[in-house]
């Protein structure tokens, strides 16, 4: 009876570090985004929704704007990996109570977070070419708004599509994703949290791709879209909010781009 209460006790503390852990990670990474938002308002890069301005970049620009997408996802993404560190936590925190090998969440988590830096790089190489595009074919500026009519309604159908039901019901509920999946050590962690990071992308890159359309830099809709992705994953009706987003998206979507055609 004793020991019941003792493991609970422990999960409990447990459970405090590793919400703790995320919040702070996310707060500082939500701080340095206010600071290179007002330092890239500077540099008139970033900001614009669609194309990016046509002037040509610098290799200090590329720098900025990987640094930017890098901290974006750690800051939207962090608090999307609490239902799996929690579980994560709990059972080497069992292991550990019986003396069977465990490891540190934050290997678990260091792995997730890796994929999202890694998308971040590939979101980096994608506004350069679109900075490329526009400055070598200004015409393609005047597309920004059927291009961006596009987007949405793509991600709006892509809310409905099987891919995303599974990969959602993964991040939703990790349970068995740990019992048929689970590698033992540090490399274990680290591959389980590159695993988990992938379903999450699976889940999420339609919806981070809205950014291009709001601007990589408004902090506003940064907010609104990593809340949206947060409760899609948490929520008990999660699920709905999310097809129900996608309806608005695909009408959002065919509303933009028939305006801009018109």
């Amino acid at each position: 009876m004793n020991d019941g209460k003792h493991l609970g006790a422990v999960l409990k503390r447990d459970r405090r570090i590793v919400l703790s852990g995320l919040a702070g990670v996310s707060a500082l990474a939500w701080i340095y985004l206010v600071y290179l938002s007002r330092r890239m308002a500077n540099m008139d890069m970033g900001t614009a929704p669609a194309m990016p301005q046509t002037q040509a970049w610098q290799s200090l620009d590329l720098a900025v704007t990987l640094a930017m997408w890098v901290v974006m996802m750690v800051a939207m993404m962090a608090p999307s990996a609490t239902p799996a560190a929690l579980i994560f936590a709990a059972i080497n925190r069992k292991r550990r109570e019986a003396q069977e090998p465990h490891v540190p969440t934050a290997a678990f988590l260091l792995g997730y977070l890796v994929v999202w830096i890694g998308f971040g790089a590939l979101a980096t190489l994608f506004q350069w070419g679109l900075h490329t595009a526009a400055s070598l074919s200004p015409g393609l500026v005047s597309m920004a708004s059927v291009l961006g009519g596009v987007l949405l309604a793509a991600a709006g159908l892509f809310q409905w599509t099987s891919l995303k039901r599974a990969c959602l019901a993964h991040c939703r509920s990790p349970q068995g994703f740990f019992v048929t999946e689970w590698q033992e050590g540090m490399t274990g962690a680290l591959l389980m949290g590159v695993r988990h990071g992938l379903y999450c992308v699976g889940c999420c890159w339609l919806l981070m791709c809205l950014l291009f359309l709001t601007g990589v830099m408004n902090l506003l809709w940064t907010a609104i879209i990593a809340a949206f992705i947060l409760l899609e994953k948490v929520a008990p009706a999660g699920q709905w909010v999310g097809r129900t987003a996608g309806l608005l998206l695909i009408g959002g979507g065919l509303w933009m781009t028939i305006g801009a055609l018109l």
